[in-house]
């Protein structure tokens, strides 16, 4: 771990400042996996043990412009969330304008676990996944308190089919499902970004549990299905098309309540799978920095597809 690597003088001088009694930054080290942001951890000496932190910032120009909306709302969800059971990181700094800072910052603990994206253990994970979702939605928020209502991620104008498809019909189907009017729902907390990626596990077998949820960035109050839809595409892209159609079906059984029209559910699953379209390859880069190195361009679009087409055939009828 080096102690200046990627550190500014003035973001490490906020950093000790928000640790306070006497903390100082003794190490640094870059996390892998991250797409919108670069994620530091930090070893910060002082009385007692060291302390473990982790510096999360907004590098790229398309989101550093919008740090100050994301970051803001991702401290007031950590703040929110810390009175609650849902295992998050507990808030310690933000500098949303880079006042201080080389880049917009969020400053928090180091939470315990690892992401765990191999085949191994994939179906008891999903299992603890779907229940670590439905205890996100049944988070009891303040009206005055609730999250920005959602956004969708792409519309039919922005979808691109693969230009290597053997089935255009099927993506011109998803599209026209999406050009309908959002069907009504009853709205929830929504973590917006849920998937594997952004939940840590410790343990194996028995003992396999979910240690932490990360990146709250587009916390949401939305329809449950729109986060089950999330995780199903992530499991699709993952693990094949049959796991993306199974994680709905534990969200269920964990005792999660979705849509009972089959075309509003449909709508749900298809605009955030059309969301990746063509090749989800924004996805696919952080996996395979974490070890999925077989998820190629190829892949991943065929699989994208072959969602599609399941979920197609087994919704729109």
């Amino acid at each position: 771990m080096d102690a200046h690597e990627g550190m500014a003088v003035g973001t490490r001088a906020w950093v000790e400042q928000r640790v306070g009694a006497g903390g100082r930054v003794e190490g640094v080290e870059r996390l892998r996996g991250g797409w919108t942001s670069e994620m530091r951890r930090l070893r910060v000496s002082g009385p007692g043990a060291p302390r473990w932190l982790v510096l999360r910032s907004f590098v790229k120009p398309f989101f550093a412009r919008h740090a100050k909306g994301l970051l803001t709302r991702e401290a007031d969800i950590l703040r929110l969330l810390a009175e609650t059971d849902v295992p998050v990181a507990v808030f310690k700094g933000v500098d949303a304008t880079a006042a201080c800072c080389d880049h917009p910052s969020l400053l928090m603990s180091l939470l315990p676990g690892s992401v765990r994206l191999d085949q191994e253990e994939a179906g008891p994970r999903a299992e603890l996944l779907a229940r670590q979702l439905l205890a996100i939605h049944r988070v009891r928020v303040p009206a005055g308190s609730r999250p920005r209502v959602y956004e969708a991620w792409t519309t039919p104008e922005l979808v691109r089919r693969p230009e290597s498809t053997r089935r255009p019909e099927v993506w011109e189907r998803a599209v026209d499902i999406i050009r309908r009017d959002p069907p009504d729902y009853r709205p929830c907390f929504l973590h917006r970004d849920f998937h594997p990626g952004n939940v840590l596990f410790t343990g194996r077998g028995p003992g396999l549990e979910i240690s932490g949820v990360v990146d709250w960035v587009e916390t949401s109050w939305g329809p449950a299905d729109l986060d089950v839809a999330h995780c199903s595409t992530a499991h699709a892209l993952l693990y094949g098309a049959g796991e993306g159609m199974r994680f709905a079906d534990r969200y269920l059984a964990s005792g999660g309540t979705l849509s009972e029209d089959p075309a509003a559910h449909l709508y749900w699953r298809v605009l955030d799978a059309l969301g990746f379209a063509p090749d989800a390859e924004k996805v696919a880069g952080p996996w395979r920095e974490l070890g999925r190195d077989d998820l190629t361009p190829g892949l991943i679009t065929s699989r994208l597809e072959d969602y599609l087409h399941e979920l197609l055939c087994r919704f729109d009828r």
